[in-house]
């Protein structure tokens, strides 16, 4: 049965021509349609625009849904998060509050390496339910595709049950979900001082099973300060290429650590956190195909700098923000949320928040041409809002809940 979304007080986002992405100065400006519809054929959308011109045949059986003072936006896709774990580490939070950083937490065996401790001794199934739980989470706050990564395994059993885990959220969710493996997220206590030995095992063992199994869309490293060198994530990166992973890049989040430079070589399709990035990194983005995606919630759970966002978009580069869900740095996946922080902290437009949630971060999991965006053809996730005054005051009313309706592939949630 069609869908029909009708007196829609602002369609947000809407595309004749659909775009790959939104850059520079571009991203300050946002099509809209007032006094619109919207008309839902199955997963995808069929038709949108004026009231004025709506035409439906009264032999057309459909679900009408009035949306009198109420808007419209495309869903949120978050192209960075690590929703699939086990537990939490509330502990280390207060750590923080006393003071200790992300690297003085970790070299003591907290952080990636604790995660990595209690998925171990998690079940396959029940850290699925407790994924599935966050899963619905999110999609209740608007976001209807999400890429996951693994990373908190560490061994070759454990990466391979996480992201079976995933491919399971991909079969029984309505989301879009792309998987990323992340072996090199950190070097378990094990391997320490023999981190050149844990590379050859990611390289070695590792990657040809994940890709045996076919369990990843993408390959990501962890390429920063006290983590994995330039030099280990560039063999990292060529192996996956061979089995043909596609980069992302963990990347300048606690140093200017050359992640960027290197994943722009390898053609990833993002670099994510970016906090440390200069002009020579801007440069390396100019010429590539590479999203730069920042991480708003991780640096104010961490109390880091700001990356320059500002700065990226004025150079003529796209940007995206992504949540970066997960028990340590970042445990929110709130993507309304992270629209505010990006209006308050990094100084962005509501127009330019709204491509950066939604059409760049599409492009930054690959799916842009799917979702992203309110364009006819596009699977049909949207979601409608309570009644607002105006598209700005989504981020503006940063401690609200303003979604009154989800619909994700055509099917109201």
């Amino acid at each position: 049965m069609k869908i029909l979304i009708k007196n829609i007080k602002e369609l947000v986002q809407v595309e004749d021509k659909p775009v790959l992405k939104v850059c520079g100065k571009d991203m300050a400006k946002l099509n809209t349609i007032k006094n619109a519809y919207l008309l839902i054929d199955g997963e995808k959308i069929a038709d949108f625009g004026k009231m004025d011109d709506l035409f439906i045949s009264k032999e057309t059986k459909l679900k009408e849904i009035d949306a009198t003072g109420k808007m419209v936006f495309p869903s949120f896709c978050d192209s960075h998060t690590h929703i699939v774990y086990a537990g939490s580490r509330e502990i280390e939070y207060t750590d923080k509050i006393k003071g200790l950083s992300y690297e003085e937490i970790a070299k003591r065996g907290g952080g990636i390496l604790n995660s990595a401790k209690l998925l171990h001794e998690t079940s396959e199934e029940d850290l699925y339910q407790q994924s599935l739980a966050r899963i619905n989470e999110i999609k209740m706050m608007g976001t209807g595709a999400v890429e996951i990564k693994s990373g908190y395994g560490l061994t070759t059993e454990d990466e391979l049950k996480m992201l079976r885990v995933i491919k399971r959220l991909k079969e029984t969710t309505p989301l879009i979900i792309k998987s990323t493996f992340l072996g090199a997220h950190a070097v378990p206590a094990e391997y320490k001082g023999r981190q050149e030995e844990y590379v050859d095992y990611i390289i070695n063992e590792m990657i040809p099973m994940v890709a045996a199994e076919d369990l990843a869309d993408y390959i990501d490293v962890f390429c920063d300060k006290g983590f994995f060198t330039v030099e280990e994530t560039d063999r990292i990166l060529l192996t996956g290429m061979k089995y043909g992973l596609r980069a992302k890049i963990h990347a300048n989040e606690l140093a200017p650590s050359g992640g960027i430079q290197v994943g722009v070589k390898y053609n990833a399709l993002s670099v994510d956190h970016i906090e440390y990035t200069g002009e020579e990194e801007i440069n390396a983005l100019l010429n590539s195909e590479t999203m730069p995606t920042i991480l708003p919630g991780a640096a104010f759970f961490l109390n880091m700098p700001w990356a320059p966002a500002r700065k990226m978009m004025e150079a003529g580069l796209p940007v995206a923000l992504a949540s970066d869900f997960n028990p340590g740095s970042s445990p929110s996946g709130n993507m309304k949320l992270i629209m505010s922080f990006g209006c308050v902290n990094y100084r962005m437009l509501p127009e330019e928040v709204i491509h950066a949630t939604t059409i760049n971060t599409a492009y930054a999991m690959g799916v842009s041409e799917e979702v992203g965006s309110i364009a006819i053809g596009k699977k049909a996730n949207v979601f409608i809002t309570k009644p607002i005054p105006s598209y700005e005051f989504m981020p503006y009313a940063y401690g609200s809940n303003l979604i009154e309706t989800v619909i994700l592939k055509g099917k109201i949630q």
